[in-house]
């Protein structure tokens, strides 16, 4: 009986653990699921996005009609004794009065179409908000992706030092090498050591600015990315990117909503400047007439102020959004060239990295340690030999990361992804 009992406090306290492991186990995301949850969680892009809604209801306020009047009129009071009463209750209300501001030269949908062509340009600037943090998120998963692959570098060079310092320690108990020589390659170790610690931490900070960006608590230890870390010899012509820059870029679309804005304040300013009457609609009573009606309209006479300053201003606001929106198309080009600039150097040193250097850079570690094992190289050949081979390829992954954060800012220049 408690060999049984035994055997299932122990097979429930297996499951607990495998089921605590897998409860904070957590799957390695890919770009897609980090974006998509940067999207959906960042409070910086929430922020904006209530900004938008604000101007959104703007459009409600400025559609709005004139409010009527209404005033009413007692009078003929008699609050004294004596003489004829006025009235059967003491005084007369003598009058109701309803008037109403009449808008002309279509003010209301002037201002509606202001209001809708201001919430456009709030828009893309949530765009080119968002736009830009994408970018800044797009470097912190591309710093957790070469910090992955130096240290996957970082074990393998420890793994392969280790191996060879077994090889000569054997060697050394056999009589084949000094003890002077076993101890240098026993201290060379250390710089190994040194660089899987550096990996492990940098590794650790990437995730945390990762995980800042993306506005989880969750614990660094659970979280991880997953993706490609490489590069790719195909890069589209730089005019079809240039083109897609102008169709796509945001901050562009919004000096060009400007502009637009701009001609419609301007339209609407001079609408202002226009008169709109009053009209009114009154009924009362007035001993001897008695029950009457009356129909008034009041128009002001613009003589001095017919709106002058805001018809200027806004044809002036025409001109300065046109010099923005030619400024904001020279930096869109002025970017793209730059970040494709970018690209295409880091890709004319990669080429050769991949097809050449990174082979020949084994192939002689390889050789020249097993020429130093059966004693035909010499000791400083072998560590000369493993320097150049940790050099080689810490240059090749610092290289696949300047590519791709060049190809994150041709996207950022872009506005969309054309490198993935």
């Amino acid at each position: 009986m408690w060999r049984a009992l035994m055997r299932r406090l122990c097979l429930a306290i297996f499951l607990t653990g495998a089921l605590g492991d897998g409860a904070r186990a957590q799957k390695a995301l890919t770009w897609q699921e980090v974006r998509a949850k940067f999207e959906a969680a960042n409070p910086t892009l929430q922020a904006g996005q209530i900004g938008v809604n604000e101007f959104r209801a703007q459009e409600t306020t400025a559609y709005l009609r004139p409010n009527p009047n209404l005033s009413l009129l007692a009078d003929q009071i008699n609050p004294f004794d004596g003489g004829p009463p006025h009235s059967a209750f003491g005084f007369l209300l003598s009058a109701a009065t309803v008037s109403y501001l009449h808008e002309r030269q279509h003010k209301r949908e002037l201002r509606l179409d202001s209001a809708q062509k201001a919430t456009s340009i709030a828009a893309s600037s949530q765009s080119d908000l968002e736009r830009t943090l994408i970018f800044t998120l797009r470097m912190a998963f591309v710093q957790a992706l070469q910090e992955k692959a130096v240290l996957g570098l970082a074990k393998e060079n420890l793994i392969y030092y280790d191996h060879v310092l077994e090889v000569n320690r054997e060697r050394y108990r056999a009589g084949g090498i000094a003890q002077v020589d076993l101890d240098r390659l026993e201290i060379q170790r250390v710089q190994y050591e040194s660089d899987l610690q550096s990996a492990e931490v940098n590794l650790r900070t990437a995730k945390i600015q990762l995980v800042a960006l993306l506005n989880e608590r969750m614990p660094v230890d659970q979280f991880d990315v997953t993706g490609p870390f490489d590069f790719s010899a195909q890069l589209v012509p730089l005019d079809e990117i240039r083109q897609a820059a102008l169709e796509t870029r945001p901050d562009l679309k919004a000096a060009l909503q400007a502009v637009d804005k701009a001609k419609t304040d301007h339209r609407l300013a001079i609408a202002n400047g226009s008169t709109d009457p009053t009209f009114g609609f009154d009924v009362g009573r007035n001993p001897p007439i008695d029950q009457y009606v009356g129909f008034s309209v009041s128009i002001p006479l613009r003589i001095f102020d017919r709106n002058q300053g805001e018809k200027q201003r806004t044809e002036l606001d025409i001109a300065r959004n046109e010099r923005l929106a030619d400024a904001a198309r020279a930096q869109v080009f002025s970017d793209v060239d730059s970040a494709y600039a970018m690209v295409n150097s880091n890709l004319v040193l990669l080429q050769p990295y991949r097809d050449r250097y990174l082979k020949q850079a084994s192939r002689i570690r390889d050789t020249i340690s097993f020429s130093y094992e059966h004693g035909a190289a010499s000791l400083l050949d072998f560590l000369n030999a493993q320097a150049d081979y940790r050099s080689v390829q810490a240059n090749y992954l610092n290289l696949v990361a300047s590519y791709l954060d060049a190809a994150s800012q041709l996207n950022l220049a872009v506005g969309r992804e054309v490198i993935q």
